[in-house]
């Protein structure tokens, strides 16, 4: 097996990688993977944008990132007008705004580091794979670039296929009385690896009339530009998505080396005294105190919820999982941002409040890796984001699935029916549904057969991401055959 440790001295002091990151879910899985690559020998430059940076150094402290000198951070700007590090920037508006003005900031970035001399030169670059400015200037300097799709492999094929929707008509959308279900419930069936997926599987981006449309195109840029790329990474491991990644990886799919490396985190732990493990990922403040309320509780007993860092939902949504949530009668931690509901507050009932005041905690964030793999908790209620499903995967939590955007949906749809570890609620929320999903996950016999099942998975990862395990012998392969290559 080949491997690289920071012991390798010449290699760190010859080396430099740039990453390079916007969205937070995708910077906690940069972060992670520049760790993995960083404890290899390389000097790391991570990459964020201005915004970003300045909630690091509030959730984090101020001198939280000034950890090691060949493990550094720079900015550049998101293009968007300076706003309160505790707003939340709109989605759209920010992967507009970086995809026309952050090319020139990024490549004056690296000029700049080039020409310090008392850093290694820029040898190499991995970057989030919805950066495709990224590809331009690692062209211009002539070195190898890694795009990371910090999503599971079907979630890159979830985008992959975008370009030949527009080829067989289904996108652009002739016009809004297409979408019915009969149209939406229409099987691919000529997608490699894919399997039992709908068009209502994709990632809504496709689903508009309008060929300008910015989110499909930014969509067929990342595609195109992975195309371009050194090599393609997902955060995934060999025996999860074995079909997915043979697809991917023929020679038919035009695709550079695919590279399937994960969990991360799990990866992480072979790294026992790395100097980073104390930095974090969060850039929301986390309240630990949920921790020693989950030491008061028996195994397997609450129900973890959390829909992450960027879904919103309605008022309505929110009265109805609080409601399913307290007629369910079991413990539950949940997590509610304070810009959880659409456009205004997340206020809770009273009624509810008094109902579920001995056995619910709210939080406004928390450390969910933790959290998942606290032995009280039981069941994950989650938008079925990559990061907290791989997460759910490794802690070996059954997950009852939300999904709303991006590539949610298809990671609902191979987590409950491919991988049998989680069961759907639909979109439009009822208490009732909530209560009866819930019961069944931690009480009911399904949810039983579903935790012996997350359990075997939760072995496999572990073996993937041990000694000679596929993700550790890919990450070491990653090194020797992309980054090392210039």
């Amino acid at each position: 097996m080949l491997h690289l440790n920071l012991e390798d001295g010449l290699l760190q002091q010859a080396l430099a990688i740039s990453v390079a990151s916007y969205h937070r879910s995708h910077i906690k899985a940069m972060l992670q993977l520049a760790q993995l690559i960083h404890h290899r020998g390389f000097h790391i430059t991570f990459v964020n944008t201005q915004f970003n940076h300045k909630r690091f150094l509030k959730s984090l402290g101020p001198n939280s990132l000034d950890c090691l000198p060949d493990f550094r951070f720079e900015t550049i700007p998101d293009g968007l007008p300076s706003s309160d590090e505790d707003d939340t920037q709109d989605l759209t508006l920010l992967c507009e705004a970086v995809r026309t003005h952050c090319l020139a900031p990024f490549r004056n970035l690296l000029i700049k580091l080039n020409g310090d001399k008392s850093l290694p030169v820029v040898t190499c670059i991995a970057s989030d794979g919805f950066l495709p400015f990224t590809i331009t200037v690692a062209e211009e300097l002539g070195i190898p670039i890694a795009q990371f799709f910090t999503l599971a492999a079907v979630g890159f094929m979830n985008f992959k296929v975008f370009p030949t929707l527009v080829e067989k008509g289904f996108a652009p959308l002739k016009d809004e009385s297409c979408m019915t279900n009969e149209f939406l419930d229409t099987v691919i069936d000529w997608v490699p690896g894919l399997k039992d997926i709908r068009l209502k599987d994709l990632s809504g981006s496709w689903r508009t009339t309008n060929p300008d449309d910015f989110k499909l195109n930014f969509a067929l840029e990342a595609v195109e530009g992975a195309h371009k790329a050194s090599a393609v990474i997902v955060q995934s491991f060999e025996a999860l998505e074995q079909d997915v990644l043979e697809a991917l990886s023929s020679t038919a799919s035009m695709l550079p080396p695919v590279y399937a490396i994960g969990p991360l985190q799990l990866l992480l732990n072979q790294i026992p005294e790395h100097p980073l493990k104390s930095v974090g990922y969060s850039l929301r403040k986390e309240e630990t105190e949920c921790l020693q309320w989950l030491n008061g509780k028996i195994p397997n007993s609450v129900v973890y919820v959390n829909f992450g860092s960027v879904v919103v939902m309605t008022p309505q949504h929110l009265i109805e999982f609080a409601w399913g949530l307290a007629n369910s009668k079991l413990s539950f931690l949940w997590v509610i941002r304070p810009d959880l509901v659409a456009g205004e507050s997340a206020i809770l009932p009273p009624e509810f409040v008094t109902e579920t005041k001995e056995r619910g905690l709210i939080a406004s964030w928390c450390p969910q890796e933790k959290v998942l793999n606290h032995p009280s908790v039981g069941a994950f209620l989650t938008h079925s984001g990559w990061n907290s499903t791989m997460e759910s995967i490794s802690a070996g939590v059954p997950m009852l699935c939300w999904p709303l955007l991006g590539d949610q949906r298809i990671n609902c749809r191979y987590t409950c029916y491919e991988w049998g570890i989680g069961m759907e609620i639909s979109n439009d929320v009822k208490r009732d549904e909530v209560k009866k999903l819930v019961e069944e996950l931690m009480v009911g016999e399904k949810g039983k057969e579903m935790k012996t099942k997350v359990m075997e998975w939760k072995k496999l990862a572990e073996e993937a991401a041990g000694p000679l395990g596929s993700s550790l012998i890919t990450l070491d392969n990653l090194v020797y055959q992309v980054l090392l290559s210039n």
